[in-house]
């Protein structure tokens, strides 16, 4: 492994839980396909592991430029393509391995021009092509009604309905342009910051992050085609960084190994799938000491990872199936 953290140490953004995925599915070999390219960590982790070729998507345009520096050391071993993972179908079939690492890198985070920070100032933006309604689009625009429930049902987020008359309220005076005062109109209508506690705005620019995205829509359609895409025997491994899309994934994955079990005791019992998938690890694996004193923003990282028993993919899933949190007018199924 040594020879691999060298090979990425020079990325802007540190591949969490690159270690354990490599351990896990070691000896690498034959095709992968790396659906969150981002700064390369874990396309370039791959072909050092033994992987003979990685087709890298990512619906992101600006990360493909950091690859100039060291694509060519990987030649003829590399397809790059912009575009949403829920798509990674179109790129091919019986791979032996695909990885989805499902949190913003830290160059996205950084920079204050793409408005995904809640401590640094930019345009109120949040999306991922640079495409489409943003951030600012949604908080300026969406009745008070939505904006409550896309922070209440993507954040999480107890206060949702104060928070969200307090954007009505505000932008009534003057539309929201900024990450800062966005933040700032969040942190002032919640109780005071704790010592050691998240910035108040966490949950609320989480929230509106994959509302701009339809993250949850993109999460829910890659698990099928990930499911189809990859040949028996194939591995599956995602790292997910919040409680809502760790649920998303731990629910496909219980439901196509036959091991899902009922969450209310008083429920009819909830008949399991015949067996799709192996799960290679019955307990998310996180974080250990090392990464985090290394990559702090590990801290919330959970890895999954199973290996596709069949040929034939499963009956399809509802999203409400698989605890996917659903708003009025989405995820049709």
């Amino acid at each position: 492994m040594s020879d691999m953290q060298l090979s990425v140490s020079d990325s802007p953004h540190i591949p969490v839980l690159i270690e354990p995925i490599i351990n896990l599915i070691s000896p690498v070999s034959g095709s992968w396909l790396d659906g969150t390219f981002g700064a390369g960590g874990y396309t370039r982790a791959l072909l050092e592991a033994g992987a003979d070729n990685v087709i890298s998507i990512d619906r992101d345009p600006h990360v493909f430029d950091l690859a100039k520096k060291w694509i060519s050391n990987y030649a003829n071993r590399i397809q790059l393509h912009n575009d949403k993972f829920s798509n990674l179908g179109s790129y091919g079939s019986s791979f032996d391995g695909i990885v989805l690492d499902l949190g913003l890198s830290s160059m996205q985070i950084d920079e204050p021009n793409r408005g995904f920070s809640f401590v640094k100032d930019g345009p109120l933006d949040m999306r991922m092509s640079g495409s489409g309604p943003s951030a600012a689009d949604l908080v300026n625009n969406l009745a008070q009604s939505d904006i409550a429930n896309i922070l209440y049902f993507f954040g999480e987020e107890r206060l949702s309905r104060r928070i969200a008359n307090a954007i009505v309220t505000r932008r009534a005076e003057k539309p929201f342009t900024s990450t800062l005062d966005l933040s700032n109109v969040i942190e002032n209508c919640l109780p005071r910051k704790k010592p050691g506690a998240s910035h108040p705005a966490t949950r609320s620019f989480q929230a509106l992050r994959i509302a701009t995205n339809d993250e949850f829509t993109e999460l829910y359609k890659a698990l099928f085609a990930a499911e189809k895409a990859l040949r028996c025997g194939g591995i599956l491994a995602i790292v997910t960084f919040h409680s809502l899309e760790d649920r998303i994934v731990k629910r496909f994955l219980q439901l196509r190994s036959g091991s899902a079990g009922n969450s209310n005791r008083y429920a009819p019992e909830l008949k399991s799938e015949e067996k799709h998938f192996e799960i290679l690890n019955r307990k998310a694996i996180v974080a250990p000491d090392p990464e985090l004193l290394q990559n702090p923003r590990s801290r919330s990282a959970k890895l999954r990872i199973a290996k596709r028993l069949s040929s034939e993919p499963g009956p399809n899933l509802l999203p409400s199936q698989l605890g996917v949190p659903l708003l009025e007018g989405k995820y049709n199924a």
